[in-house]
């Protein structure tokens, strides 16, 4: 058994549902300790959900000013396991069928982490003296509200001016196989929730109601419109989907059937490339329904900003890495959801995500395929030779 496969294993039997880390990150800590990594706990959550979070710093030997930071992120905390008795074996055991490796994180993302502390134990035995200066971020607040998560990290790392300038997040990026596709950029997010508001009355007297449902339909059509026309964005952008807006629900009434209801409540969501910002996209939409009359309120939610990393020296050394150990040319993407590198790319002008298969995640029997966790590890640390030979140009 690889010594990759054996931390893996080691993480997923513990039970770290968010916020719990469950001794993860002590597992990860005396590991790197070994390796002199100076090891420094940022904690600022509430007593009643107690958030872990590690900062691990190795120094590079070059000079402060000629040295560059890379960093790993992730997350020890996992999502609940769902009703255990349709697990085919226990989420926190793990266990090998096919080829596979099963258990609660295998995907999401302890076999990430478990990757990313043996590539660095295999690129200091390879280069004990690196020019690079090497960094771990993790937290338990990620699959939750992640407010006292990376962000926290994040914040205290600016205001001591420390900086990051490569950031690897192991989220599981991979679509068929491990190296196929990495994450270059994620849209932002951004909710609404509008009341409009109309005067509630009887449904056989409607001159004496006004209906909020009748007066945002039109408004509704404009909105749809836009959406469907892509509008929304100043530009077309090579690396983003267009920018995207969407209704998750509409309520208004009072059950009864002969109720002109008096408010409407429509919650919504854009997914933003980096063309449009969070004020032009409010700015568009009040617009609208300034134009159609509307009595209405309007709450705005940011979620998190996009971010883009462009092709360069990062991406380049993941790309090479990715070739050299699979043969496989990866695709750049900035699909999906949101993940932390939103907060890190605040820091950090160069971020990528790259991780497992990710079509288990968050699934009843997780898993990952056993031949690939070594692949990963191997990408990890030839990614890190890449930048190593970087510093010596």
């Amino acid at each position: 058994m690889s010594r990759t496969l054996q931390l893996a294993e080691q993480l997923i039997s513990r039970p770290s549902v968010t916020p719990d880390d469950a001794g993860c990150q002590q597992i990860l800590g005396e590991r790197l300790a070994r390796l002199g990594f100076r090891l420094e706990s940022i904690e600022s959550s509430p007593a009643d959900f107690r958030v872990t979070n590690l900062w691990a710093v190795r120094p590079g030997a070059a000079e402060p000013q000629a040295t560059r930071t890379v960093a790993f992120a992730g997350h020890t905390d996992v999502v609940p396991t769902g009703p255990l008795e349709q697990w085919s074996s226990h989420p926190f055991t793990p266990t090998h069928r096919g080829g596979k490796l099963y258990g609660r994180g295998a995907c999401d993302m302890k076999t990430s982490l478990a990757a990313f502390v043996v590539a660095i134990e295999d690129f200091l035995a390879a280069t004990p003296d690196p020019r690079l200066t090497l960094a771990l971020l993790l937290t338990s607040d990620e699959e939750g509200p992640a407010l006292d998560g990376t962000v926290v990290v994040c914040n205290t790392l600016a205001a001591r001016g420390e900086r990051i300038d490569y950031c690897i997040v192991g989220e599981p990026t991979a679509v068929e196989r491990c190296g196929d596709m990495i994450k270059n950029g994620r849209r932002g997010t951004m909710s609404g929730k509008l009341t409009v508001k109309g005067v509630q009355g009887h449904i056989a007297y409607p001159h004496l109601a006004k209906n909020p449902v009748h007066a945002f339909a039109p408004a509704l059509a404009e909105l749809v419109a836009i959406n469907a026309a892509g509008g929304w964005d100043a530009a077309s952008n090579a690396y983003f989907q267009p920018t995207s807006w969407q209704i998750s629900n509409i309520h208004a009434g009072t059950g009864a059937s002969n109720v002109i209801p008096g408010a409407a409540v429509i919650d919504f969501n854009f997914r933003f490339s980096t063309e449009s910002t969070p004020e032009s996209l409010q700015a568009r939409v009040q617009a609208v329904l300034d134009a159609h009359g509307l009595d209405y309120t309007l709450a705005w939610t940011i979620g998190g900003l996009p971010f883009l990393t462009t092709p360069g020296e990062l991406v380049g050394a993941v790309q090479g890495a990715i070739r050299d150990e699979t043969g496989i040319e990866t695709e750049l993407s900035t699909s999906g959801g949101t993940s932390d590198a939103r907060f890190i790319a605040k820091i950090c002008k160069q971020v990528v995500e790259l991780g497992p298969v990710n079509a288990s995640i968050h699934k009843i029997d997780e898993h990952i395929a056993v031949a690939e966790i070594e692949q990963l590890k191997n990408i990890y640390k030839r990614t890190l030779d890449r930048l190593e030979t970087l510093l010596g140009v």
